[in-house]
């Protein structure tokens, strides 16, 4: 534990690189003055004044705090690092007091108290994120073609943007509402996107962000653009569920071989169990340590294999 404590205080603290460059940028700022400087130097004013001082102090602890506000803020929830810190922070308490309780020794209960504090949180942040991502890209090539009909119907581009705001519901209406936001504050139009993009992380709002910067720097006819990449979203919407079913087979089998091991050990606990009662602390002197760091062994080499097994059928187009 102690170690581990060490190990934390120096690894934690703010990046030096990022720290030179955010005194760069404010001596840029106070020495050239111009309005686009003047613009970004406020807007991070407002946004660390609108951080609750909690974060401010996590913000400190943490080795990459950036990182982990964005992984909340792509679930859409209104969630602060604070609160996902504590979140953590209890079920590791909880999870080690109650092994420690069952007689487990206490390196593992501490180690598996950290282990699910810090796994759990951060599979459940993950999976809402996936959620919101696909909500978002089912939705996003009708908000296009709502885009299309506006343009064809002689609207400009600020308008068609904040149609889609009011008329798309779920995650597309709410990004194009902070697009607008954004705009209404002084950002441009193609920062404005930008942001969102680095937000989402797909690649189909970046196309569109870069389908509108080159329409903007090269000219031409923008519905026609925006119609021929709704299309190409389409279709690559088609060809994801077609490697979806193509793969299922596959990605069973992976199921299947994981789970397999720990149903076998059930069942053979359940029909014999003075057979497996060595992994257990609660058994008294039939537990044997040994045993269970052989489970534990057995346990990563298995870990590996199905992590292996999942790349293997997880295709990204």
């Amino acid at each position: 534990m102690a170690v581990t404590v060490l190990l934390l205080f120096a690894f934690s603290g703010p990046n030096p690189e990022k720290a030179l460059q955010r005194r760069v940028a404010a001596l840029r700022d106070r020495l050239v003055p111009s309005n686009e400087a003047a613009l970004a130097a406020q807007m991070r004013k407002t946004i660390a004044t609108r951080l609750p001082s909690q974060d401010l102090g996590l913000a400190k602890l943490l080795p990459n705090p950036e990182k982990l506000a964005l992984r909340l803020k792509q679930t859409g929830k209104k969630w602060t690092l604070a609160r996902y810190m504590a979140i953590c922070v209890g079920a590791s308490v909880v999870v080690a007091i109650v092994l420690l309780s069952v007689g487990a020794p206490f390196l593992f209960a501490i180690l598996s108290g950290l282990f699910v504090g810090m796994g759990l949180p951060h599979m459940f942040v993950g999976k809402l994120i996936a959620k919101r991502i696909k909500q978002f890209n089912a939705r996003f090539p009708d908000a296009i073609d709502l885009l299309v009909r506006g343009l064809r119907s002689g609207l400009p581009i600020a308008e068609t943007l904040q149609a889609v705001s009011t008329e798309v519901p779920g995650p597309v209406g709410v990004e194009f509402k902070q697009v607008m936001e954004r705009i209404r504050i002084g950002k441009s139009m193609e920062q404005a996107l930008q942001d969102s993009a680095d937000t989402l992380g797909t690649p189909e709002f970046q196309f569109f962000c870069i389908t509108l910067a080159i329409q903007r720097e090269t000219g031409g006819n923008l519905a026609e653009t925006l119609a021929n990449l709704s299309e190409v979203l389409r279709k690559r919407a088609q060809m994801k569920l077609k490697i979806k079913a193509m793969s299922s087979e596959a990605k069973a089998s992976a199921w299947i071989v994981g789970a397999l091991p720990f149903l076998v050990f059930i069942l053979v606990t359940v029909m014999n169990p003075s057979y497996t009662a060595a992994f257990f602390p609660w058994t008294g002197p039939l537990y044997d340590q040994r045993v269970m760091l052989t489970g534990l062994g057995g346990l990563c080499w298995m870990s590996m294999g199905v992590f292996i097994m999942a790349k293997m059928v997880n295709f990204e187009i």
